[in-house]
């Protein structure tokens, strides 16, 4: 038996629990097979504090980054759709859109993202018109739990719930005057349940897609006592095969970023060795306040180019970890 289960209607929104802290996402990234142009966008509802979270970040030609963070007022959790950011689900498994119409910031040295007071003060530069949709190109991983001895994907205080897939992605992107085609691959997430990022003290997680249709998505996640579970997947002929083993080593930058990483991979069927080079970070903050304190997290998200077994792809890298004193508590690990 299954150690999670899922329904067609986990596509959609779930009634919201009792926690102040309820959050609901969808997320999707794609890239151009060709260009590496692309992005990922996410729209977080956290009705129970009235607001939905609406990130866009697309990656341009040239280093630069095309992005809107926002808060807009949510009302009820019924719906994928705030501030312009509108999610639907097409076929339950099979299909999805998601499209963004608003505001965008063009940041042409993503050092700016240090300091998004100061960027997001001057006002938005562009018009931003999204529009992306992905097939499925695999098996859905994950779902709810079945029962309460389950291990959650992130644990049980951040997504009781959680789904991914690896799919095909087409559509454009438009930034002002200049519009870009998206034709590759993307993958998306779902989740539901209490979320606080905070609650997360260090991860590191890869996200790939390759030009054949094989990919990944790997997960090593780290608590405060230093123990680390691994939660991960190798996509190989459009089936998942659960990881056994997975390590990351990772070149710094001066600024303490992520640069290059070096992954080796096991499964029960595999051994792989992966490369990871990040062409673009955009290095970004979560602040929130619990019981008085304030608890900052880095949230570091590079539009990566990966090399696996000859094969080269796009996808994402995204390091997470609280803040503490002033020090990454992952790093330089």
């Amino acid at each position: 038996m299954s150690e999670f289960v899922i329904h067609s209607y986990d596509e959609l929104a779930h009634p919201p629990g009792p926690e102040v802290n309820f959050n609901e996402s969808v997320y999707v990234n794609g890239f151009d097979a060709k260009t590496g142009t692309g992005g990922w966008l996410r729209l977080g509802n956290r009705v129970n504090e009235g607001h939905a979270e609406l990130s866009v970040c697309l990656y341009l030609p040239g280093g630069r980054i095309a992005c809107s963070f926002r808060r807009p007022s949510i009302s009820a959790n019924d719906r994928f759709d705030a501030g312009g950011l509108v999610y639907t689900v097409l076929e339950p498994f099979r299909s999805i859109e998601i499209r963004y119409e608003g505001e965008l910031y063009i940041v042409d040295d993503p050092e700016a993202l240090r300091d998004p007071q100061s960027l997001f003060a001057r006002g938005a530069d562009a018009t931003g018109h999204v529009r992306l949709k992905v097939v499925a190109e695999s098996p859905i991983h994950g779902g709810a739990p079945a029962h309460d001895g389950v291990q959650t994907m992130h644990g049980r205080d951040f997504s009781l719930g959680h789904f991914n897939q690896h799919g095909r992605i087409s559509g454009e992107i438009q930034v002002g005057a200049e519009a870009f085609p998206i034709d590759g691959r993307g993958w998306r997430d779902h989740s539901w349940g209490p979320r606080y990022w905070q609650v997360i003290y260090y991860y590191r997680l890869f996200l790939a897609n390759f030009e054949n249709g094989d990919g990944f998505m790997l997960l090593k996640l780290t608590d405060r006592s230093g123990h680390a579970r691994r939660v991960s997947v190798l996509l190989v002929d459009r089936q998942y095969e659960e990881i056994t083993d997975l390590d990351a080593i990772t070149d710094w930058t001066g600024a303490q970023d992520p640069q290059r990483v070096r992954l080796g991979v096991r499964t029960a069927n595999r051994k792989a060795l992966i490369t990871a080079e990040i062409l673009t970070l955009a290095p970004l903050r979560n602040r929130r306040c619990v019981d008085g304190e304030t608890l900052v997290s880095r949230i570091a998200e590079g539009h990566t180019r990966f090399d696996w077994d000859g094969k080269s792809g796009f996808g994402m890298t995204e390091y997470i970890e609280r803040i503490e004193d002033g020090k990454l508590a992952g790093y330089p690990l």
